[in-house]
């Protein structure tokens, strides 16, 4: 093995994960060798795990990165892989006691905040401050204020800058537009000078979103709280540097294995300096056409520095079609005057309206695979940003078709299930106080979800859940039987209905019990036999879902999720009731649970990447951020909304103020010729990651309108037109 760290840089899927694999496997043999000639009864291969750090850069990448380790050793021991965030937060975990003496914090164990809950928690704290602002004025949502400042915290952390330094940062670095379009009313246009902040009123303003982010900060630590950001700060900051910390990771590692470091934030490289000084062995991959983080956190460039200690192995073999047309296709969309024919691995569906562009390229797809005998899990729908009407028409035309379809990483609003709606209508039955919550239509509808029954079937695919409270006798019960009080709501007698008789038996049977069962909790909860709302949904989950019901796989991670936020929030309130006067009352934090469910802040991914056994093939359906995340293969691609000018935009995967935390930000402003050739760079490489990752071809799928009705003058529109349309009828 090599004395100096291994730095594997490549394109996309040039067989750096390979390469990594086999360097792991060498050390283990080397170390395990050297073990046995030295202390044979005492070292053990197994004993080696816990030496080595492996690192993959998103939990998708962690898993599977495992799976390779796991088999090249036979499964001799455990791998134990973590995500740079995942092992980050550990440390701080494991190593509290170190940090609260060196804060002088109270001895108590800390708990992670979600960031629906820090967005909550930090609305409640500043809302004096936003109060004073002219958000409403200016018609910026509160929502967005906040989580632009929170965002500006995790981002300093993940680049190992102090928060005391944004305002200063925010001052040089930010034209006065780009101020007043994200924090409307914290800096006035009034106060803001020609192009940038410098006025000593602008600086004041400045300074005061620095303060709330300390204000956050000090609010965190006093309670044992941690958002993301602050983990990253608590890490670099004082865990890192502290000697008693540093004996344990020497100690602990001998070897870094890290893969993607392209990904990776700036202070992932403070650790792996610290370990490599230390005599640690380092193997390292880079993909420079990858960076699919950057603007999340990321640092790229920084990481890239590391290179200079290592033997650098170049790994320059393009896979895919970019060794074919990387170079041609890069040239046409960034060179306006270069013209070229494309080859025919490149086609186009070309339409006037995007309703007729997602119907021609579901068509396509289904054509494809029926009469080129393609497999589903061969074909990719790429977009620049996924919405719900391309999401729902391309999975009801393929669905239909016979064609299963597997959306990368969707994240639906938790409150959109049913029967997570139904439950907290429950909650709002159960307890008092909640009544305004709970309306005619939501108790229509959760007598028909808490009514369903398991159908037999031969198989369980072939059961079915049918209510016994049709929504039609769901309707007439909630109009006349729904007691209507914001302080005690209630579910009358089916007498109450003068036509009850019409209902049926089953329906007044079914009916009966959801009363009775109401009744029944209500009366334990004045025992104090129930002393959280958790054991209530826990209780309704199970009386009235999951007894004897069959449920797919999306509602048992809907129900899951559910759970797993009400334990979260219930822990926080708990721990936040210690230090403010908040009012016991129950219906208080209910209300604030549901509400918090209800504005769609909690997502839950009904259709995990992860399988058990083999995976059943689909066509993949994502935007380009989750695929490029992903880091797969397909045989072909169907790039929707080609002519889209979101193909050269960072979007929702690009923080606001990102550059100004990378390592390589000069101190000032960005011109707009700089963000032009940010978002240039970009591109390129988006179309080299996604070129490199499709085998036999790539269908461009463009319309002359977008949604909006406005017609497309995106960057891809050269490819459009120079490669040859496909012709369907």
């Amino acid at each position: 093995m090599s004395l100096l760290p291994i730095w594997f840089i490549g394109t996309t899927r040039s067989g750096k994960t390979t390469h990594l694999v086999k360097q792991f496997c060498l050390w283990i043999q080397e170390k395990a060798l050297l073990a046995q000639k030295s202390e044979p009864s005492q070292k053990q291969p197994q004993q080696l795990a816990s030496a080595m750090l492996i690192f993959a850069a998103n939990d998708d990448n962690r898993s599977i990165l495992r799976d390779h380790l796991s088999l090249a050793v036979s499964g001799r021991f455990p791998i134990n892989c973590k995500t740079p965030l995942g092992f980050i937060t550990d440390e701080v975990m494991l190593f509290w006691p170190l940090l609260f003496e060196t804060l002088n914090l109270k001895a108590q164990f800390p708990i992670r905040l979600r960031p629906e809950t820090e967005q909550e928690l930090a609305t409640r704290l500043w809302r004096p401050h936003l109060e004073q602002t002219f958000l409403q004025q200016a018609g910026v949502s509160e929502y967005r204020f906040v989580r632009r400042t929170l965002d500006l915290m995790q981002l300093a952390g993940a680049a190992g800058i102090a928060v005391e330094d944004i305002p200063v940062m925010l001052e040089q670095g930010l034209s006065e537009t780009l101020i007043r379009s994200q924090w409307p009313g914290v800096i006035r246009p009034e106060q803001l000078a020609d192009n940038f902040v410098s006025s000593a009123q602008e600086v004041h303003e400045a300074h005061r979103i620095g303060q709330l982010i300390l204000e956050w900060r000090e609010w965190c630590l006093e309670r044992g709280l941690l958002s993301y950001g602050l983990i990253y700060e608590l890490y670099w900051r004082y865990l890192l540097p502290n000697p008693n910390y540093q004996g344990h990771l020497i100690s602990r590692y001998q070897a870094i294995f890290a893969d993607d470091v392209d990904d990776y934030p700036a202070i992932a490289r403070e650790l792996f300096d610290f370990l490599l000084a230390q005599g640690a062995h380092g193997v390292f991959t880079y993909n420079p056409d990858g960076q699919v983080r950057l603007g999340l956190g990321a640092d790229p460039n920084y990481l890239a520095e590391l290179a200079s200690s290592c033997e650098i192995i170049d790994l320059s073999p393009k896979s895919g079609l970019a060794s074919q047309i990387g170079e041609t296709v890069i040239e046409m969309v960034t060179e306006p005057l270069y013209i070229n024919s494309l080859p025919e691995e490149i086609q186009s569906l070309q339409t006037t309206s995007r309703a007729q562009m997602l119907r021609k390229t579901a068509e396509v797809i289904i054509d494809l695979i029926k009469k080129e005998d393609a497999n589903p899990s061969d074909i990719a729908v790429i977009a620049p940003g996924l919405d719900e009407i391309a999401r729902y028409a391309l999975r009801e035309i393929l669905t239909t078709a016979g064609i299963p379809v597997e959306p990368l990483n969707e994240q639906r609003p938790l409150i959109s299930s049913p029967l997570v709606r139904a439950l907290l209508t429950l909650l709002g039955l159960v307890y008092r106080g909640l009544g305004r919550l709970v309306l005619r239509d939501d108790v229509a509808e959760m007598l028909v979800i808490l009514s369903c029954q398991s159908k037999p079937g031969e198989t369980l695919a072939d059961k079915k859940l049918v209510p016994e409270i049709d929504p039609v006798r769901a309707g007439l019960i909630a109009d006349y039987c729904y007691h209507i009080d914001p302080e005690k709501p209630a579910l009358l007698p089916v007498e109450t209905f003068p036509r009850w008789d019409r209902l049926g038996n089953r329906a007044t049977a079914a009916y009966g019990m959801i009363r009775d069962w109401i009744e029944q909790t209500q009366i334990l909860l004045q025992q104090q036999r129930l002393t959280s709302p958790i054991l209530v949904l826990d209780r309704g989950i199970k009386q009235f879902i999951s007894k004897g019901n069959y449920l797919a796989y999306d509602q048992m991670s809907e129900l899951r999720e559910l759970m797993e936020t009400a334990q979260h929030f219930w822990e926080i309130d708990r721990r936040v009731r210690q230090y403010e006067p908040i009012s016991d009352l129950p219906h208080h934090a209910i209300s604030e649970f549901i509400q918090l469910l209800r504005r769609g802040t909690i997502t839950a991914n009904p259709r995990p990447l992860r399988y058990f056994g083999n995976k059943p093939p689909a066509v993949t359906l994502s935007n380009i951020f989750q695929y490029r995340s992903l880091r797969s293969f397909h045989r072909w691609q169907f790039w929707l909304d080609a002519g889209s000018m979101l193909w050269e935009k960072g979007g929702s995967a690009t923080l606001f103020a990102a550059p100004l935390f990378l390592r390589e930000w000069t101190g000032r402003s960005l011109t707009s010729e700089e963000e032009l050739e940010m978002d240039q760079a970009r591109l390129r490489r988006i179309l080299k990651d996604l070129l490199g990752r499709v085998g036999e071809g790539v269908f461009l799928c463009h319309s002359d309108l977008g949604v909006t009705g406005t017609e497309h003058a995106g960057p891809l529109l050269t490819l459009v037109h120079s490669s040859r349309e496909l012709i369907y009828n």
